[in-house]
């Protein structure tokens, strides 16, 4: 096995019968089996191929998650080409940096819409000779194709595949541009093959799971749960609405899912705002169910004895509470995935006391996004989890977690120094600052380069103290703390209109974001949270005041990246007068 095209070939040859995939239909949901799958990346493969797709090539693929996406991918892979990834929200100037930057010379588009966006720019992409629309028409000038019409029957798929190497380029994906211009992630196959094999000697799952699948494939994550599934033969349901999650896991009744803590954060919110909202004895039982799921989670992870009458209330919590809450997810859940950003302990601890653990990891796109992760039997929430085998670690003197072996990237494309600088003396520098406890567990603490230092030169870590306060109020969408270089730390606050809007009709208040982000008692409710979490915090890392946003955070506006995480310096930028007014004397 020395590509990811064989091993989907091996896969074939193990299982062809079985199901690989299950996607949305007008009547339900279709499989397919590997056979199946294996067939249509042959036919596409070929037809990519005469279209001048091979090794040293690069295609685009501009399309949200969907079948589609992952049979091109393995096909575009299976010519000996590599795969470019854009996210479906990226402007048409972002799209045409990542595909000239990355010598394109093919774009995968998802429809007409996509399609257009290239169209703006089409005299700004001068290599690029085809499109090819997944669900759109096709131009009278021949520059776009569909996807149905490159297809082909004829050529020698299985030398191509053979043809390839286990150091060949298979994907190029680029950093989402937090801390400046994007660059180009050069990853392997090898490096993914390594993640699938890691994931394998885990023993996590199996060809009885059923696996969900909304991620982003433009980002690693999604990328690497594409490989491992294939590696391990898991069945995968793929529907990237976000509109759909809900119902589709009550639907497709899912064993494993993967999700960012934003869906998470959004669950647990609208679940305790809920409660809260009915009052009364309903709200009593609740908060009483949590306490003894938190109890029973903590002794859990501790490995301390759980007392009898701890376990009778657990019972009753479950049989009145929890055994609901797993219902909405299907019933059969055994375990969440949580990556891509930092999980909140307290949420953690909720979910898992529910029933529904969430296994949370850690690694980057230049790592090939798998390099740590908690394991059932010793999940330690506040912390990532163990490496994988074959994942070295080591913690600079400075606290920079340092990460070697098969997953690191190549490099940055066309980037020497900034790879120099990224991989010197052999290690993969994250950036990020962690400590890892006796059992080889690691715990991240924060972002090298977010950590807050106050005028009075104190350190403070703000996405600890931001996943904090959104634990501590179901209301809030996202959290901003800010600080570095002033005298005291302040916060700015999203609100969760999903969320909150429910409430604030129940209270007579109003439901224009605007309106309601100066209001009283929408204030009262955060500085109550923010209250909670001040009290168990030094003096210099407490949040002293805050703003209510009149809108949130979102990809469109630039604030967050297309994997939901926040653009420090863009939210500064942007609302700098409101941080500004917050240190006014």
């Amino acid at each position: 096995m020395s590509s990811i095209p064989s091993l989907l070939r091996d896969r074939i040859a193990a299982t062809p019968d079985a199901e690989a995939y299950r996607v949305p239909s007008d009547d339900g949901w279709i499989s397919l089996s590997w056979q199946e799958v294996g067939s249509r990346v042959r036919s596409l493969a070929l037809g990519l191929s005469e279209l001048g797709s091979g090794p040293g090539n690069r295609v685009s693929i501009l399309c949200s998650t969907r079948l589609e996406w992952i049979l091109t991918d393995l096909a575009v892979l299976s010519t000996g080409a590599a795969t470019t990834t854009i996210y479906p929200s990226n402007t048409a100037a972002e799209c045409a940096y990542v595909i000239n930057d990355s010598g394109s010379t093919i774009v995968v588009a998802e429809n007409d819409d996509q399609v257009a966006k290239l169209r703006s720019v089409q005299k700004e992409l001068p290599r690029v000779t085809r499109v090819v629309v997944v669900e759109g028409t096709p131009s009278d000038d021949g520059w776009v194709v569909t996807l149905d019409s490159v297809k082909a029957e004829t050529g020698d798929y299985d030398a191509m595949v053979d043809a390839i190497s286990r150091d060949d380029l298979a994907t190029l994906i680029y950093t989402s541009g937090t801390t400046g211009v994007p660059k180009g992630v050069e990853l392997t196959h090898d490096n993914w093959l390594y993640t699938a094999e890691a994931v394998g000697e885990v023993d996590l799952i199996g060809p009885s799971d059923l696996h969900f699948l909304w991620l982003p494939l433009s980002h690693s994550f999604g990328k690497l749960l594409e490989v491992v599934m294939i590696a391990l033969g898991v069945p995968t349901v793929i529907d990237g609405r976000l509109d759909k999650i809900a119902d589709n896991l009550g639907a497709v009744r899912p064993t494993v899912m993967a999700a960012a803590p934003r869906i998470f954060e959004k669950i647990h919110n609208t679940v305790v705002a809920t409660q809260q909202r009915e009052g009364g004895v309903k709200l009593r039982i609740f908060e009483w169910a949590r306490q003894t799921g938190i109890r029973v989670s903590r002794a859990r992870q501790h490995g301390a004895p759980i007392p009898v009458t701890t376990r009778v209330e657990y019972a009753i919590a479950d049989r009145l509470v929890f055994s609901k809450l797993r219902e909405r997810f299907g019933g059969r859940v055994r375990f969440f995935i949580s990556g891509a950003a930092p999980l909140s302990q307290d949420i953690a601890e909720f979910f898992d006391g529910a029933g529904l653990t969430i296994l949370e990891g850690y690694g980057l796109t230049e790592s090939s996004a798998g390099s740590f992760l908690n394991r059932p039997d010793s999940v330690r929430f506040g912390t990532v989890g163990r490496p994988f085998p074959g994942t070295e670690v080591r913690i600079a003197d400075d606290g920079e977690i340092l990460i070697g072996g098969r997953g690191i990237m190549r490099g940055y494309h066309g980037m020497p120094e900034e790879s120099a600088q990224a991989l010197a003396d052999g290690w993969l520098h994250t950036g990020d600052i962690g400590e890892l406890d006796e059992a080889g567990r690691l715990r991240i603490t924060d972002r090298k380069k977010e950590l807050i230092k106050t005028s009075g030169g104190k350190y403070v870590a703000p996405t600890y103290l931001e996943g904090r306060i959104k634990a501590a109020c179901p209301y809030a969408s996202h959290v901003f703390v800010h600080g570095d270089r002033r005298n005291y730390v302040t916060a700015l606050v999203t609100l969760d209109m999903d969320v909150v809007r429910p409430w604030a009709q129940a209270e007579g208040l109003p439901t224009d974001p605007g309106e309601l982000s100066r209001h009283p008692r929408m204030l009262a409710e955060v500085e109550k949270a923010i209250k909670q979490v001040n009290d168990d915090q030094a003096s210099y890392s407490t949040v002293k005041k805050f703003a209510i946003l009149a809108a949130d955070f979102t990809v469109e506006t630039g604030e967050l990246t297309p994997s939901l995480k926040v653009k420090r310096k863009a939210v500064e930028e942007r609302h700098g007068e409101v941080l500004d007014s917050l240190y006014d004397a």
